[in-house]
């Protein structure tokens, strides 16, 4: 069964017809000091809590990511963005990211602009501050015709309409009878927003990035998200136990209508419970019934059929997330290797963990 917490409502759009005038000059934006920014944000559908200042805030805060907002308004509205991170580092030099260690961060864009001017003067201000490339995830071709893909991605979301007996039924049968196994067998679904509950999801974090042979990112990342996400309202997490022990857990964050699956964490001794299927079952209960319109399940990498499956399973639709990488001074976009998995796996699956988790505390900072 779930406990029920209190999370910020979902943000109502400005019904009010836009305001009419010409595009102006772009400019470059600090979410974080710009007054109002989410409120501003709320006018776009497409905004996702990437584009968010608490997202803006955990990036800031815990590697020190420089925030470079390429806007144009109109009428005093936000008519146009790129979010892009400036990350700069002694192992991995310089670098735009938009933005770092989102799943995807499309631009926005309102009426069918053309972002083809307001890419450019990204493209320019990343010369100037000597940028090796720009790294755009998501929508490449919508601001750079020439624009080839670096890396793919699978994206799954779940459409959150119709009723909850519709929403289960829709679920693979496979997946169904998983939920009522953990059901039968006593697990426990609860959702949370203490600084307990982000330590209880880390200690899972741990043992199953180190079972996939991947450092855990820092603890101050959770600690941050715990303080400008999860504390706000923007955020929960929710964790499945038996018997009260925690056998599998997740990280849920949200903004406006849209709710995204950010993190997830298991026991692998536990797995015969299901844990993981009910606790994605309650989530989705869990932001149906509190107004949102979709769950995007994060992305997935071409190359992991059993993931892809698992999210599939829960009547997801499914889409293709394109990065794109482009050097900037050559003016050529880059071909990427996706690394979720190689030779380095094995290496961190052997760590320690106290060795593991000083790997991550020090090369998350210049991966990005």
């Amino acid at each position: 069964m779930s406990a029920v917490i209190e999370i910020a409502p979902p943000s109502v759009r400005s019904e009010q017809a836009p305001i009419n005038g010409a595009l102006e000059s772009p400019v470059v934006v600090d979410p974080i000091t710009h007054p109002n920014w989410d409120a501003i944000l709320a006018d776009h559908a497409d905004a996702s809590f990437f584009h968010s200042s608490a997202w803006a805030r955990v990036l800031i805060d815990t590697y020190g990511h420089t925030p470079n907002y390429f806007c144009r308004f109109a009428g005093g509205r936000l008519k146009q963005l790129l979010a892009v991170m400036e990350v700069t580092s002694p192992l991995t030099g310089r670098r735009g990211v938009s933005l770092p260690f989102a799943d995807f961060c499309s631009p926005l864009t309102s009426d069918g602009e053309d972002l083809h001017p307001l890419y450019e003067f990204a493209a320019q201000h990343g010369r100037e501050r000597n940028w090796r490339y720009l790294e755009c995830r998501g929508a490449g071709k919508q601001m750079c015709a020439d624009a080839i893909p670096s890396l793919a991605f699978f994206g799954h979301i779940i459409l959150l309409k119709d009723g909850e007996e519709w929403l289960f039924r829709r679920m693979d049968a496979g997946v169904r009878r998983a939920v009522r196994r953990a059901q039968q067998h006593g697990v426990t679904v609860e959702f949370c927003n203490s600084s307990d509950s982000i330590g209880i999801y880390y200690a899972l974090h741990c043992q199953t990035r180190r079972r996939h042979g991947v450092p855990p990112q820092p603890f101050c990342f959770f600690e941050n998200l715990q303080r400008h996400v999860i504390a706000a309202g923007k955020g929960v997490v929710v964790i499945a136990r038996a018997e009260n022990r925690p056998i599998a857990a997740a990280v849920f964050l949200h903004e406006g209508r849209h709710a995204l699956y950010k993190f997830g964490a298991s026991e692998l001794e536990f797995q015969h419970l299901r844990p993981n299927n009910l606790l994605m079952w309650e989530a989705v209960k869990h932001y149906f019934h509190n107004g949102f319109t979709d769950l995007h399940m994060g992305r997935t990498s071409l190359h992991n059929e059993g993931l892809r499956r698992f999210k599939l399973g829960f009547g997801a639709e499914e889409e293709r997330i394109e990065y794109t990488k482009h050097e900037l001074h050559r003016g050529v976009f880059l071909k990427d290797v996706d690394r979720a998995s190689g030779p380095l796996n094995n290496v961190f699956r052997h760590l320690p963990p106290s060795l593991l988790c000083l790997a991550g505390r020090l090369l998350y900072r210049h991966l990005s």
